[in-house]
């Protein structure tokens, strides 16, 4: 992950249910670019906060025996209200069904008590040695940074 849209995960549910949060901020450098003298978070960094929950309920549920979990497809995607600067979306991602290294979830995004976006997202998990053996050691490193990275946003270090 080259970027973290998740500034810190609230509630966890193995197997069921994450929530997440991201501030919004006028630091953040899109916010320079996307709509100018109208400030507001883009519709595909809200899609990718939403997506990056979601992964982060697939690994903890699976106990980090994938390195990857990626968007497959997005479903539904329905926005209905801005994210400006000093707002915190809040995340909520809800496991559907599992087949297989498919996870469908339905995800919604609120900003206080308004719903900012909504969607069901088909979630991959892998690993690249899957195709490639000889890349076993990127899995790997992959976890271990996964691991590190959750330890920041769990509320309660990972634990």
């Amino acid at each position: 992950m080259r970027f973290s849209l998740i500034d810190r995960i609230m509630e966890l549910k193995p197997g069921e249910s994450i929530v997440t949060v991201k501030n919004s901020s006028m630091a953040e450098e899109y916010l320079a670019d996307h709509f100018p003298g109208f400030a507001v978070m883009s519709g595909v960094l809200m899609l990718e906060a939403m997506t990056q929950s979601a992964a982060w309920l697939i690994r903890i549920t699976d106990d980090f025996k994938d390195s990857l979990v990626t968007l497959s497809e997005a479903k539904n995607v329905k926005y209905i209200h801005f994210v400006t600067p000093g707002e915190t979306l809040a995340i909520n991602v809800s496991i559907v069904k599992r087949e297989g290294r498919l996870t469908t979830v339905k995800a919604e995004g609120h900003v206080g008590d308004r719903m900012a976006l909504s969607a069901r997202l088909v979630m991959r998990s892998y690993n690249i040695a899957d195709d490639i053996p000889s890349k076993e050691w990127k899995d790997k490193d992959l976890i271990v940074s996964m691991k590190q990275l959750y330890h920041i946003l769990s509320p309660v270090g990972g634990e």
